[in-house]
């Protein structure tokens, strides 16, 4: 019984991220001012960080007696979210506030952290993936 729930939770976290980070966030800014779409982003975030914490570490703790290797590999997504969420999403914020007060360095600062948000939550998708890719 522990394989199948361990590949649903799995799924379920790979599933919320593509839609979230390749459907809701991108509608979200097609369909509301710039402003606004921030805003509400960066409400969502910490939602979203908790969902993929949650479903990853529920999935690791599944499969730790399965795929170790596997449920190694998600822990590992659980932990870089909790930087994530914790760390990293706070100095994105802090860059963007002080962009939008004037500061033009913070523009760089924002950028990159961005950027490595982005590159971080696509690493955490293929590792979700493979994990599924494991149960076939």
């Amino acid at each position: 019984m522990i394989e199948p729930l361990a590949l649903l939770v799995c799924a379920t976290l790979f599933g919320g991220m593509i839609l979230y980070s390749f459907g809701f966030a991108p509608f979200v800014f097609s369909t509301q001012e710039a402003a606004q779409a921030g805003r509400m982003l960066r409400a969502a975030f910490p939602r979203y960080y908790l969902f993929v914490l949650l479903c990853a570490a529920a999935a690791a703790l599944l499969l730790v007696p399965l795929a170790p290797l596997r449920a190694a590999a998600l822990g590992l997504v659980a932990l870089s979210t909790i930087y994530t969420r914790q760390v990293l999403m706070v100095q994105i914020n802090a860059a963007r506030d002080a962009q939008l007060s004037g500061n033009e360095a913070a523009r760089r600062r924002f950028g990159l952290l961005h950027g490595a948000s982005v590159v971080l939550n696509i690493v955490q998708i293929v590792v979700a993936g493979w994990v599924i890719v494991g149960f076939l």
